[in-house]
């Protein structure tokens, strides 16, 4: 076996990107490309406003957005 010494900083560099690498793999192993199970907008809509989270300017920009898909209006 060969040893090989390099900075810490280095180091960690090379860790960090690692874990980020892997972190990614994962995510794109889970299929985040895939289509929402849905092409109603007004189920994503209601979904979005359920849970409480976002702000109603936020919602009436995503209601055009959706409105104006020409994949949800197929």
């Amino acid at each position: 076996m060969n040893t090989v010494t390099i900075p810490k900083k280095e180091y960690e560099t090379l860790v960090e990107k690692t874990m980020r690498y892997e972190q990614m793999r994962r995510e794109i192993e889970n299929d985040i490309f895939s289509p929402p199970p849905t092409r109603n907008p007004a189920i994503i809509m209601q979904a979005f406003k359920a849970t409480k989270k976002y702000n109603a300017e936020f919602l009436k920009s995503l209601e055009k957005g959706l409105m104006d898909s020409s994949y949800f209006n197929a």
